[in-house]
């Protein structure tokens, strides 16, 4: 009877791990899907298929987490799929919609997309378990290729269909690039209580907030993940002003404890 239990114990421990990486699966899948599409001219199902990658990267990690099913093969796993999904795919799509007119810069642009996004997938592994968890470092890759597919769906919204042709959009994608291998401290929402209870009020705002999502969900993604990557450069700046009055209050209490009473 024992062995049974044991054996039903570890049939489950394996079906557990293999749902985050089912998720991983589908991220795979949608960035791969954004490719095609963009090859095939079709930008805005390839913005939306790397919008809903972006989703089953964020419900993989955080499904592991809750279930404590995180391994290093799903981290390695995660990576190399965030690779294809949110550096190979988002860059072949802004270079076929936006960066092809503009010649070697173009292609650089979204060259230095995909390196970019690359080093800072690499630079987080290296980092797992050795800095805080609160906060991302560099601008993490998922939001930057989600401000890209949200680009796309505005100036669709806006009349822009098919290819363009704006200056703004080459400067965006090397913004984007430094903003993804600097030291900028970007809210990482891993301690979000999503899977726990929350108030009544909170729901409410919840369900209003995917209305408005609803109604207009081209400029609500694109001002959302605006005001994400502006977030980055206030929080770095808050957190060294915070820092900084920390150790001139912790000096202070130093130099009290040394005078004599």
């Amino acid at each position: 009877m024992k062995r049974k239990n044991r054996s039903k114990k570890r049939g489950l421990q394996r079906g557990i791990y293999v749902l985050p990486n089912l998720l991983t699966s589908a991220n795979l899948f949608c960035g791969f899907y954004a490719i095609i599409a963009a090859i095939q001219g079709d930008f805005i199902k390839g913005a939306i298929a790397i919008m809903v990658a972006a989703v089953f990267d964020a419900l993989d990690g955080k499904i592991a987490r809750v279930t404590r099913t995180v391994s290093r093969f799903g981290l390695e796993y995660d990576s190399l799929s965030d690779v294809i999904s949110f550096g190979v795919a988002p860059g072949i799509l802004v270079y076929l919609w936006a960066l092809q007119p503009f010649g070697r810069l173009g292609w650089l642009a979204a060259l230095l997309f995909v390196a970019c996004g690359t080093l800072r997938l690499a630079r987080f592994n290296t980092q797992v378990g050795s800095v805080s968890s609160e906060y991302f470092i560099g601008l993490p890759i998922p939001a930057a290729a989600f401000m890209i597919a949200a680009a796309v769906l505005l100036l669709h919204r806006f009349g822009g269909g098919g290819t363009t042709r704006h200056v703004t959009v080459l400067i965006m994608i090397y913004v984007l690039s430094f903003l993804m291998v600097s030291t900028v401290k970007y809210y990482s929402f891993k301690h979000a209580t999503l899977f726990k209870k929350m108030r009544f009020n909170m729901l409410v705002v919840v369900i209003l907030f995917a209305i408005v999502i609803a109604a207009e969900p081209s400029l609500i993604f694109f001002l959302m993940m605006l005001a994400y990557i502006l977030s980055g450069p206030f929080t770095t700046l808050w957190l060294r002003k915070k820092r900084q009055v920390e150790a001139a209050l912790s000096d202070r209490v130093d130099i009290s404890s040394q005078e004599p009473v």
